[in-house]
This record gives C-alpha cells, sequence and structure tokens, in this order.
C-alpha cells in the first residue's frame, strides 16, 4: 500500500515538473516572437521616417533650437549666430545651399548658380537660384540695409518713386537710372517688372493689404519676400536683418562688420547710469490726435536703451499689429506735460525747426514742461528709413538727455526745435 502510494506521489511531482518546464518553454517563445515584433516594428518605423532616397528629414526650428543632420536631402553644416533678431533664421548646407526662414510661413532655399534643386524639397519651400539680381524693392527697411553692404547693384526696381527716398544712395541710383520705379506695394508695374528680369520682390507686410498682388507676382514666377523687422521687439534686432540680406547676397562678413559696429555704439551705453529723465515720443495728426507709440514698442526700448524712461509706462495692448496708439490731445497733456524731454515724430507730417511751427499744432503743448525748457526736439525724415543706424539713433537720443550744451554737428537724426 505505501508502494503505490509512493509511486502516485513521484508520478504527480514529475507531472507538475513537466508542467512547469512546458510553461517555461513557451514563455520562451512568446518572448522571443515579441522582441522579434518590437524590432520588426521599429524598422518599419525607421523606414517610414525615411525619404524616397533614404535620407531622414528634420524640420528646423524657429525657436532657437539646433538643426539635425539632414533637410530636405540636404546635409546641415551650421546656422547664423543671432543676438536680437527673432524673425528669421538662416542655416548652411554642405554645397553651398542656405535655408531663409521668416516668421511662421516664408521659407527659401537659396540654391548655387550651377545647384540642382533638391528633388525632396517640401512644397512649401520657395527656391532663389543664385545669384539673386533685379530685386523690385519696395520694403522701404530694406534699401538701407542693402545700401550699407554696398549691394545696390542687386536692385533694379523700387515700389518707392525718386523723391521718397532719404536713403541718399538709392536717390541718386534712381536720378542715375540704375534703379527704376515700378510702382508701389499694391498697384506695381507687372510688365516692366517682367521686362526687367525680376528675380525676387522685397514687400512689407503691408502686401497682406493686398494678397493680391503677391498672388499675381507668384504667379508670374517671381518670388515674394515679405521683410519682417518691424515685428522686431529689439531695435537692434531691426538692424540685425542686415545679415539676412548679406546670407541673400553671399555679403555675410560684410553684414556682420555692418552691424557689429552699430552693437559697439550701443554698448557704449551699457555700462552708463540712468539718466532719470522721461521722454514724450509723438507726432499730431491731421485730426488733432497725438500719435505716440505703445510701451512695448522698439522706439520705447530705444529710448530705455538710451538711459531714459518712456513717459507711457504701460500704453497699449498685444490685440492689434500697430505699434501707435492715438489719444485726444487731453489725454496726452495729462501723461505728458511733465515730461522731461519731448521729441516730435516727424516721418510723417515732416520736421518742424521752431516752437511756433509745433504750437500751431496744438496750443496746449505750450504749458508742457520740455517746452517751457527748451528741451524740444525733431526727428530727421529719414530715421525710419536708415535702418542700420538705429545704434546712432540711441546715442543721439543719450545726448540729448545727458549733456546741456548739445552740439548738433554730432547728431544723426535729431535737431533741435529752436525757441524763435
Amino acid at each position: 500500500m505505501k508502494k503505490k502510494e509512493m509511486e502516485k506521489g513521484i508520478k504527480m511531482v514529475l507531472h507538475c515538473w513537466r508542467t512547469i518546464l512546458l510553461a517555461a518553454a513557451v514563455c520562451y517563445i512568446i518572448s522571443g516572437i515579441l522582441v522579434q515584433a518590437e524590432e520588426q516594428t521599429g524598422a518599419t518605423v525607421q523606414a517610414e521616417d525615411q525619404t524616397a532616397d533614404g535620407i531622414s528629414e528634420t524640420e528646423i526650428s524657429m525657436e532657437g533650437q539646433n538643426p539635425q543632420e539632414t533637410w530636405c536631402g540636404l546635409t546641415y553644416d551650421h546656422s547664423m549666430e543671432l543676438l536680437y533678431a527673432q524673425q528669421f533664421q538662416v542655416d548652411y548646407f554642405e554645397g553651398g545651399y542656405t535655408r531663409i526662414a521668416i516668421g511662421e510661413d516664408g521659407c527659401f532655399l537659396l540654391v548655387p548658380e550651377d545647384g540642382e534643386i533638391p528633388s525632396s524639397l517640401e512644397p512649401d519651400v520657395t527656391v532663389l537660384q543664385k545669384p539673386v539680381q533685379n530685386i523690385y524693392m519696395v520694403a522701404t527697411s530694406a534699401m538701407d540695409l542693402i545700401s550699407s553692404l554696398d549691394a545696390l547693384d542687386a536692385v533694379r526696381l523700387s515700389g518707392t518713386d525718386t523723391d521718397g527716398w532719404y536713403v541718399e544712395d538709392a536717390k541718386k541710383a534712381m536720378e542715375d537710372g540704375r534703379i527704376v520705379y515700378a510702382g508701389k506695394y499694391s498697384a506695381p508695374d507687372y510688365e516692366l517688372i517682367l521686362a526687367e528680369g525680376c528675380s525676387l520682390a522685397v514687400e512689407s507686410t503691408m502686401i497682406y493689404h493686398n494678397p493680391e498682388v503677391k498672388e499675381k507676382l507668384e504667379e508670374f514666377g517671381i518670388p515674394v519676400l515679405v521683410e519682417r523687422s518691424s515685428y522686431e521687439p529689439h531695435p537692434m534686432g531691426r538692424t540685425e536683418w542686415i545679415k539676412l540680406y548679406g546670407a541673400l547676397l553671399g555679403m555675410e562678413e560684410k553684414a556682420q562688420e555692418v552691424f557689429d559696429a552699430q552693437v559697439a555704439r550701443v554698448q557704449e551705453l551699457e555700462s552708463a547710469d540712468k539718466t532719470g529723465k522721461t521722454v514724450a515720443f509723438f507726432y499730431i495728426s491731421s485730426n488733432g490726435y497725438a500719435n505716440v507709440r505703445k510701451s512695448n514698442d522698439y522706439v520705447s526700448e530705444m529710448i530705455a536703451l538710451a538711459g531714459g524712461t518712456y513717459i507711457f509706462g504701460d500704453l497699449g495692448d498685444d490685440e492689434n499689429a500697430l505699434s501707435t496708439v492715438n489719444m485726444t490731445m487731453e489725454e496726452f497733456y495729462a501723461g505728458a506735460k511733465d515730461a522731461d524731454c519731448i521729441i516730435y515724430n516727424s516721418t510723417i507730417d515732416g520736421e518742424i525747426h521752431t516752437m511756433d511751427e509745433l504750437l500751431d499744432k496744438s496750443p496746449l503743448l505750450k504749458d508742457f514742461k520740455a517746452v517751457q525748457e527748451g528741451n524740444v526736439w525733431c526727428t530727421g525724415k529719414n530715421l525710419f528709413q536708415e535702418t542700420t543706424s538705429l545704434g546712432d539713433m540711441i546715442v543721439d537720443i543719450h545726448t540729448v538727455l545727458t549733456q546741456e550744451d548739445v552740439s548738433e554737428d554730432g547728431l544723426k537724426f535729431l535737431h533741435r526745435v529752436a525757441a524763435e
């Protein structure tokens, strides 16, 4: 009896061991299957990330992230270093290819003169074949940047007529016939633009008010670059756009030199103490309103960099892209009558030279502290066209805030409004 019970127990133990071994074998097989499936899945994902020619594509971000090795079949080399500008990015690829990204919707690929256009190029990328020439320059702020590069030969057509230019080299080029007027942004002379072999139209953001013009130019095969330097919050960000045009025209070293010179001008003020002086910057519109800059505008930033304080510390909002606000003269009086210095913006309705001219615009201004103390200045009309020299404007403001006997010979953009 005991022998039978023992045999039965042994059989049960053997059965348990067989079950355990069988279960282990099944787990081993299943594990192998899962690993193989995972490897196959990974291979599939990797294959899906490949382009038709087997090169992985990577989007290059405008937010300062480093691009990875390839883009549209091109091998990445390096990116342009930017100190202030936020509205564009330039990336360089092997073989002389350059990618320029502007804002959120402008992407251009500069292709070498004898280079091939990548077959895997994304559909929203605009191709510019080097050299870029016979430019139709509509964005006035860009003309000074190109002039500072000594590259006006690349511009053939202008959206501003001769008498509208304050960039002297551009004005002279038009008088000599080297640059011709081809109509303003809203009404270009398409026939002339095509006849001159235009390879690029440089437009301001005003073109968005006439999108049909942009569409028509592109329909004719003319690429359109929308200049967004006016969206730069820092004044030196606007000047740094010279680097974009340097890349466009193959003049990066010259662009860097010009930019560095302006940065050096501003950096001279970094160690200076704040002046404690308040500044109002404005003009009087034809309907009697005071047009002033928003508190976060780049002009307000120039005043701060110069050691001053913009008189309207919390003005405006981000609901619209306008950089200015219209005030009634009563509102302007309440906010700015105690400003230590007032700067009249002449770029809209012309320069003023005497207090009588200023008071003709509004008699309320006679009670302003700055008017009574003779600390009233006016900008030259060239201020907003000479984008390259915004560092000089900052130095001008610093000078009038810190020196009692200012020699106007040393100022580039400002002149004193005389008492008589």
